[in-house]
């Protein structure tokens, strides 16, 4: 035996395969941690949706007119004081309490009944159930969400698509 057969270390190659496990691993790791705009629109217009659908039921089961509206980065529910016919933040469900949206997202009152409205709206949600189809806008600088209402209270995402140039 050599002098050298009593040493032991790592070759190039073990050592190049650890270092391409550990890129791998932190390229993972950074798009879990930092998801694209892309991702982060649509998980919020989903959130969104399922928002809004539950604000429509809840309107009808306690027979309570709702609102919602966007303004820029924050969506807001409201529910009608009848008193004095205004509309007051509603703060007493978890679900429906102000939300606001990670940056660079951005939220607008887009349609209501076929037309388009101040993007700070409150578009109301009837405890009959009888809603005009509304749509709200959720963008990022490079994607557009559309989370649209029909009269029925079904609610639909469609994006994220591009935004246009």
């Amino acid at each position: 035996m050599g002098p050298l057969s009593g040493r032991r270390g790592f070759t190039l190659i073990e050592i190049l395969a650890v270092l391409a496990i550990v890129g791998v691993a932190a390229g993972m790791t950074m798009a879990l941690v930092a998801p694209d705009e892309r991702d982060v629109a649509a998980r919020e217009a989903r959130r969104f949706a399922g928002a809004l659908e539950y604000a429509a039921e809840r309107a009808q089961w306690r027979n309570e007119p709702l609102g919602v509206s966007a303004e820029r980065g924050v969506l807001r529910y409201w529910r009608r004081d009848a008193g004095n016919d205004r509309w007051l933040p509603l703060t007493d469900d978890d679900v429906l309490r102000a939300h606001a949206l990670p940056e660079p997202l951005a939220a607008s009152a887009l349609a209501y009944a076929g037309r388009a409205l101040a993007a700070d709206a409150v578009v109301p949600l009837r405890a009959s159930g009888r809603n005009e189809p509304f749509a709200f806008l959720l963008a990022t600088p490079r994607w557009r969400t559309v989370v649209a209402v029909d009269p029925l209270n079904r609610v639909s995402v469609s994006g994220p698509a591009p935004a246009a140039p």
